[in-house]
């Protein structure tokens, strides 16, 4: 990994530390994820996910926009941060989404999502999905980062992340 502060659009003098950017991605509640509409245009939504080593992970429907942008471009961006100017950092993780569909893998991040969303998201397995008790069924992608940025507030600072 290559760590870069730029300085054209920093105060900071110090890059912000990849342990945390990292830490604000595993603890993060909330995610919006930018996928790309079959005609080209963007589509921006919040989500659940999951910060594992290496790779950001979500789960959509295969009928929900995001599976059928999905289906046209794998190019994606996440991003999480605070609402505010001068406080906390904002991370971008760009990066190609990648199905998962293995069952083993899919148990651990079942798993994962019960354990950070304390069981508000509980899912089973099969057949290469997560499933829901209520018959939902969802497709599971992980998203490793080609880059992240971590945009720092006070001071202000962009640390570019490059994998």
């Amino acid at each position: 990994m290559q760590t870069h502060l730029d300085t054209r659009f920093s105060e900071a003098t110090e890059p912000v530390p990849w342990q945390t950017a990292e830490g604000l991605l595993l603890d993060a509640e909330l995610y919006w994820l930018t996928t790309v509409r079959g005609d080209g245009r963007p589509h921006v939504a919040p989500l659940v996910g999951l910060w594992v080593p290496g790779a950001f992970v979500f789960c959509t429907g295969a009928d929900e926009q995001k599976a059928r942008n999905l289906a046209h471009h794998a190019d994606v961006v996440v991003t999480t941060g605070v609402n505010t100017w001068n406080h906390g950092v904002d991370v971008v993780v760009e990066g190609a989404a990648e199905r998962v569909n293995s069952d083993s893998a899919l148990t651990d991040v079942a798993d994962a999502y019960r354990e950070k969303y304390s069981g508000d998201w509980d899912f089973g397995v099969s057949d290469g999905m997560l499933t829901h008790s209520d018959g939902g069924r969802a497709q599971v992608f992980q998203v490793p980062p080609r880059k992240v940025i971590a945009f720092a507030k006070s001071p202000h600072g962009q640390t570019t992340f490059r994998f």
